[in-house]
């Protein structure tokens, strides 16, 4: 299959927002550059921190995510002019450096209302020593437009690319043909991977972005379409490289 890649997105904050990239460097062994540096701790789980430092990777228990609180799913933004700008309909827009002691508390401050009363309170923001993707893995996430198209087109609506968090999104290859994939090689541009699994979905997926409300059951409408609960593709980079919107993609 020869496709071509239409989309690089990074996450600065887990969770919130999302940059789009026009080219990015990849590593062997690595992550996408950028993605997950940062995320929002609740209450609960600072036991995990050592002298108030995170010092190692943490599942997504330990931190704010949509799947726990669906307003979080409305959250847009990320880097512009050194700084995180984010915004939110039923807030008010929110610039800060994340490196910032004082805008790291008014970032929590102005995550209250998204997260609720009912949960572990959001606590702080934290840099760990890796990035704090969902999987303990160095792994890029892969997403296929026409798999999406297809989804759309059965269930008679417009989903859009905010809720699925990718990294990379394709187009060109055939609907669902990324499941075909798993332990074989594919080249973007100059990079190499290898693809080590599916992507298992939560219900962070039911929300509409732009309201952060519920809007479908997606797992329900996964496996009514699929079979599965699995969207998109988790793969590792072997041979890294400069990558830009518009390389080919070959599997």
């Amino acid at each position: 299959m020869t496709a071509w890649l239409a989309h690089i997105r990074r996450h600065p904050i887990k969770t919130l927002g999302a940059d789009d990239l026009d080219q990015v460097e990849l590593t062997a062994g690595a992550r996408l550059p950028g993605d997950r540096l940062y995320a929002i701790m609740h209450e609960g789980a600072l036991r995990h921190l050592d002298d108030g430092q995170l010092t190692r990777w943490l599942p997504k228990a330990a931190f704010l995510r949509g799947a726990a609180s669906l307003p979080l799913q409305a959250v847009k933004g990320g880097w512009r002019d050194g700084r995180i700008h984010l915004t939110h309909p039923h807030r008010p827009d929110i610039t800060l450096n994340p490196e910032d002691a004082a805008d790291q508390q008014a970032l929590i401050d102005w995550l209250k209302p998204l997260w609720g009363e009912d949960k572990s309170p959001a606590a702080r923001l934290v840099r760990g020593p890796e990035q704090l993707t969902d999987g303990s893995q160095p792994q890029i996430s892969i997403l296929s437009l026409p798999t999406l198209r297809a989804l759309e087109r059965h269930l008679g609506q417009p989903l859009g690319i905010d809720r699925w968090r990718a990294n990379l999104w394709v187009d060109g290859w055939d609907a669902l043909a990324e499941r075909d994939l798993i332990g074989r090689e594919i080249t973007i541009g100059p990079a190499r991977m290898i693809v080590r699994n599916t992507i298992g979905r939560c219900i962070a997926t039911d929300a509409d972005t732009a309201t952060g409300q519920r809007q479908l059951d997606m797992l329900a409408a996964l496996r009514d379409f699929t079979g599965t609960e699995n969207f998109g593709i988790f793969a590792e980079v072997t041979t890294g490289g400069r990558i830009a919107v518009n390389d080919k993609v070959h599997a």
